[in-house]
């Protein structure tokens, strides 16, 4: 005898398991809101904090290392300490989604099975 529906998977269930990741999505999305990531240059000269959005929350900058006559190597450790953060808040969204992406499909197709030339 033929099972109800075919066999096919349960539409409630699907749906049911696509709103529970997405609840997840928009809770890590506020933790990550919420955060803030440091980074730092010149042995710690210069320290720049960033939000997990990647949005420019402070900047330290020791006397020490405030020289008028050299501004372009001021300017340079601000602009590494910004990396610096700005990476660290990258790796933490990449912890935080990461494993949310994972159970959305993996992300973008292999376009290199599809037999388009020069692949």
């Amino acid at each position: 005898m033929v099972q109800p529906g075919g066999g096919m998977p349960d539409m409630q269930q699907i749906l049911q398991q696509a709103q529970q990741m997405q609840e997840q999505l928009v809770a890590a999305q506020q933790e990550l809101a919420a955060a803030e990531v440091t980074g730092s240059s010149g042995g710690g000269l210069v320290t720049a904090t960033v939000s997990g959005g990647m949005e420019l929350k402070s900047l330290t900058i020791d006397p020490k290392v405030v020289d008028p006559e050299d501004t372009d190597t001021l300017a340079d450790l601000v602009v590494a300490a910004v990396r610096d953060a700005t990476s660290n808040a990258q790796k933490l969204t990449e912890e935080k989604l990461g494993p949310l992406a994972g159970g959305l499909g993996g992300g973008m197709p292999d376009l290199g099975n599809l037999g388009l030339p020069g692949h």
